[in-house]
């Protein structure tokens, strides 16, 4: 007995008892929610389960890095469509961070020109929404690259034309490399980034640049002006001391905000299914007008989104920890 109101004197065990209480009571609303759901589905005649995804899709997906046809499973499809999304994502957190840090450390340049050319695409890119500016890379592209009967040649294979980037690549099953070349309807063999992925990671890196930077920025006017002084006393040239005394200072205040940002772009890719890049949210359309499951392919798309998100969080939290012990 006296165990016991210990145990509930401690504030750690009282404020486990209380989350696991929180769980219990959400679970249990969630699962009244379900089953409501259910019901009223059943009434009107209409099933609801997850059973459609071990189905045929019947539809095809254009740009894919797994082996998927027309008779490939549903499940399969959101597989290509998780695939395809966490691929421009990756890629533009890392270009976007690029970016941004090159366009924080403008904005604090002593020349006046190049402080105020960072100012204003800080200024204007994030004013303007990003659906537009899709668009507009969209467009730009598509008018912009040349014919696929002349498309440009970049050397060493590589050829750009309103196919999209196509490089030199592995033939499946072998070593041997397959270069493209024009086919009768565009440009054939390797592989290649389509002009729809291509807009999709200009304008997510471009606009999440323009509030990164913003962050970095901020980070760096951050670091007290004696960490300046002491750089300098030790003879650090201008290069060494952002590398080694600026930036890894700024970087432990600027890494919460800049995971929001990450969570902004892998969110924001959503917006694909405007200019047709076959992402998740493509797929999972695509499913619901063929099935009619709206609820179970909506219900998917959180879930994924909530997963990468939380995933984000985690990897980012794990990072600043170490950033941190690493300064001490």
């Amino acid at each position: 007995m006296g165990g016991g109101i210990f145990l509930l004197s401690n504030k750690r065990v009282r404020a486990l008892i209380w989350q696991v209480v929180l769980g219990l009571v959400l679970l249990a609303g969630l699962g009244v929610l379900v089953q409501n759901l259910s019901d009223n589905m059943a009434r009107r005649g209409v099933e609801f389960g997850f059973g459609f995804l071990s189905g045929p899709a019947g539809f095809d997906i254009a740009e894919r890095l797994i082996a998927y046809d027309a008779d490939s499973t549903y499940w399969r499809a959101y597989v290509v469509g998780v695939i395809n999304t966490l691929r421009v994502a990756l890629i533009g957190i890392v270009l976007a961070t690029l970016f941004g840090l090159m366009i924080a450390i403008g904005s604090l340049s002593f020349n006046p020109l190049l402080q105020r050319l960072c100012r204003g695409y800080v200024e204007v890119i994030r004013n303007v929404p990003l659906l537009l500016q899709l668009f507009f890379w969209y467009l730009s592209l598509a008018a912009g690259l040349p014919d696929n009967d002349n498309p440009f040649e970049l050397g060493l294979g590589i050829v750009l034309s309103k196919s999209g980037l196509q490089i030199p690549w592995f033939i499946e099953g072998g070593w041997d490399l397959e270069f493209p070349e024009a086919g009768p309807f565009g440009m054939v063999g390797g592989a290649a980034l389509s002009p729809e992925f291509m807009a999709l990671l200009a304008g997510l890196s471009i606009y999440t640049s323009a509030f990164i930077a913003e962050v970095i920025r901020a980070g760096i006017l951050s670091v007290p002006k004696g960490q300046y002084e002491a750089a300098r006393a030790l003879g650090l040239s201008a290069g060494q001391q952002l590398r080694f005394v600026i930036l890894p200072q700024a970087m432990r205040v600027a890494i919460p905000p800049m995971t929001n940002q990450y969570l902004n772009l892998t969110k924001n890719s959503s917006l694909a299914v405007a200019i047709g890049y076959p992402e998740l949210v493509s797929v999972a359309t695509t499913t619901l007008n063929q099935t009619g499951h709206a609820v179970e392919a909506l219900a998917i798309l959180m879930l994924v989104y909530l997963t990468m998100s939380l995933l984000t969080s985690l990897l980012m939290h794990r990072f600043e920890r170490a950033t941190a012990l690493r300064e001490r």
